[in-house]
């Protein structure tokens, strides 16, 4: 399906990231994983069944995006595909939220999105490339989340940003679309339920039969269940699809 196509992903040293490219290498891409830890995207990298790369991206550096972006051009092929997934997040009841979590979630999770699809875009369109990107936004980003505010927040405005350059760039082309993953099991997701269950006095264990309970397919989404979508948004089957923001939440 993806036979020598190159696809950038950020944040694919673990959880979605890592799940969505042993994916579309399963499918013959040609995957180029970004972290911003360097290791894990190593190890992301020698999980791929077909020819990957990896790099060190932090995705709030637009110099860095750039650099890595232009390496990857200009060593491996044209990039028709940016799958820009890096995320981070904390937890904390509003009042309690400082500036620093605000930034590190607005930062990472918005401007991140923005700065490396404006690069995509950009390459996009100086080479006449009808690019596909697909943005990670979350459940949270449909419904606020408690506790999750500034997290929230920050994903509502990777929907808004998807469906305006969607608009903007469907003129040369190019496709734009998110997906909103719900309470999926990654090593993001262990450590929001100790901090959850700490901040409301209950057991870890309660923490995720509530997660279940308000999922109707009743249980905890794996990363595949996300990679799977992304895949499908990427390729020819969504060819008429552009500024949509897919629920992948077991309902």
């Amino acid at each position: 399906m993806f036979k020598e196509k190159i696809v950038v992903i950020t944040g694919a040293g673990t959880g979605i990231g890592r799940a969505i490219a042993k994916l579309f290498s399963e499918n013959n891409a040609i995957v180029c994983v970004t972290d911003i830890d360097i290791e894990k995207a190593e190890e992301t990298s020698k999980e791929c069944i077909n020819k990957s790369f990896f790099y060190k991206l932090d995705v709030t550096n637009k110099n860095e995006i750039k650099s890595v972006f232009d390496n990857i051009s200009k060593s491996i092929g044209k990039y028709e595909i940016l799958i820009s997934n890096a995320g981070v997040s904390t937890m904390n009841y509003i009042e309690n939220l400082t500036e620093n979590d605000w930034d590190l979630n607005m930062n990472v999770n918005a401007k991140g999105v923005f700065l490396t699809n404006q690069e995509a875009i950009i390459y996009f369109k100086k080479n006449k490339i009808h690019g596909r990107i697909v943005n990670t936004a979350s459940l949270a980003a449909k419904i606020g989340a408690p506790l999750l505010s500034h997290y929230s927040a920050s994903k509502f405005a990777v929907v808004g940003f998807t469906q305006a350059a969607a608009r903007e760039t469907a003129k040369y082309g190019i496709r734009i679309n998110a997906v909103c993953p719900g309470f999926v099991k990654t090593s993001m997701q262990e450590r929001e339920v100790k901090w959850e269950a700490k901040l409301r006095s209950i057991s870890s264990k309660q923490v995720i039969d509530e997660y279940i309970a308000q999922t109707p397919l009743g249980r905890l989404e794996e990363p595949e269940d996300v990679a799977k979508v992304v895949l499908f948004l990427a390729s020819k089957q969504s060819d008429f699809m552009t500024g949509q923001s897919i629920n992948v939440t077991g309902g």
